[in-house]
């Protein structure tokens, strides 16, 4: 899944160009062609298309995993969830196997959501923060600094990795980004997020917003097919690196299933403490 990193890039190409395209804020929507309905979330599919034609895109942005694009009066959101990208390209090229969703602009080019798993899912609101106010603060802000952090995990019992992923406490995290944050601040995944020392908060908080403005100065993760032109996969730390030594200390990087997530990690530079481990109570799914 496309995770913080890989969103904003996506986005900022979208406002100022990059990824082999121009940007397309300042042009307007002269059409809009559903190929598969069950990709819009709201409204229903003729709704979409009557009210959306017309609109110019005042400005591309990210919420969470979110791209946003600004028009007028509208919002228009679009999660990417397993296998969602979105390309900018002429109207006259041929369109794509699973291409769910195309925006035509006056000038001849078109905007394609293209999603092979079909679980990605496009939003036209007057009102974003309908489904954006649910999500938890934003890691790169200026506003989310170490001491927040500290009052977020204060009283906590959920074990760190999962309550990371939870877009409503914090939002753009993923699979990827947690395991490398959770590596260079020396934490497990299974502790009790309310047993990190007050120097283990710093760290974390460190870790987390340097993994992320490392994966956007790479344009984030090219791991699978799914999503084009990163290349953090290349310093990646321990994500998908079980049994390859760790870039620390050399100990084989171990993999185990936390939430239900694969979850990497080097039991050496990230030991746990029986004391440390969440005893009882669930995960809660993630958004």
């Amino acid at each position: 899944m496309p995770e913080l990193p890989e969103v904003e890039t996506i986005a900022r190409s979208l406002q100022a160009g990059g990824r082999g395209t121009g940007p397309i804020t300042g042009l307007r929507i002269t059409a809009a062609e559903l190929l598969w309905a069950r990709t819009l979330a709201c409204p229903g599919p003729e709704e979409f298309t009557e009210r959306i034609s017309g609109q110019t895109v005042q400005e591309a942005g990210r919420r969470g995993k979110f791209i946003r694009l600004t028009l007028e009066p509208d919002t228009l959101l679009l999660h990417l969830r397993m296998s969602g990208d979105i390309r900018v390209e002429s109207a006259l090229e041929p369109l794509q196997t699973h291409d769910r969703l195309i925006l035509n602009f006056e000038d001849g080019q078109r905007m394609v959501f293209n999603d092979t798993r079909k679980f990605g899912r496009v939003w036209l609101l007057r009102d974003p923060d309908e489904v954006l106010g649910k999500l938890g603060p934003e890691p790169l802000d200026e506003s989310f600094t170490a001491d927040l952090l500290a009052q977020m995990l204060a009283g906590k019992s959920r074990q760190i990795k999962p309550l990371l992923l939870d877009q409503t406490f914090l939002a753009g995290m993923g699979n990827i980004y947690t395991d490398e944050a959770l590596h260079q601040a020396r934490i497990h995944p299974l502790r009790r997020a309310s047993s990190l020392s007050r120097e283990q908060v710093q760290n974390l908080w460190f870790g987390l917003r340097d993994r992320l403005s490392e994966g956007i100065r790479r344009n984030g993760a090219s791991i699978d097919w799914i999503y084009r032109g990163g290349s953090y996969q290349d310093i990646l730390r321990v994500y998908r690196r079980d049994g390859q030594p760790c870039p620390v200390c050399g100990t084989p990087v171990e993999r185990i299933l936390v939430g239900q997530r694969g979850t990497h990690y080097c039991p050496r530079c990230q030991p746990l403490l029986i004391t440390d481990v969440e005893t009882k109570g669930g995960d809660h799914a993630t958004v």
